[in-house]
């Protein structure tokens, strides 16, 4: 018997903190819901929990959990520029902002 792939789905979402910072996660829930427990300080040793009140900023949802995490990974590693450009969806600024910079 074949595995199943989980297509259950996942949302990566984007929030903008009190000091200008942005943190990006995953959830399987909806990203309302995640945001209001960022801003519960439910996780002391979370990013967020001396930077709130935090603000969804972006979000966007994957059929697929893999492609949501390998998506969420990628994020994490980009510039603010390239984040910044994604949340306004300038999709043709992504390519030049992702050369490396000098």
């Amino acid at each position: 018997m074949a595995a199943e792939t989980d297509v259950s789905g996942a949302t990566i979402y984007i929030v903008e903190c009190a000091d200008g910072s942005y943190y990006t996660g995953i959830t399987r829930r909806d990203p309302d819901t995640r945001v209001s427990e960022h801003n519960q300080g439910l996780d002391p040793s979370s990013y967020t929990f001396t930077r709130r009140p935090v603000r969804l900023v972006f979000s966007s949802f994957f059929d697929r959990v893999d492609e949501a995490i390998a998506t969420e990974r990628r994020i994490k590693g980009w510039s603010r520029a390239k984040k910044e450009a994604l949340m306004r969806g300038d999709y043709d600024a992504l390519p030049a902002l992702a050369k490396r910079r000098k």
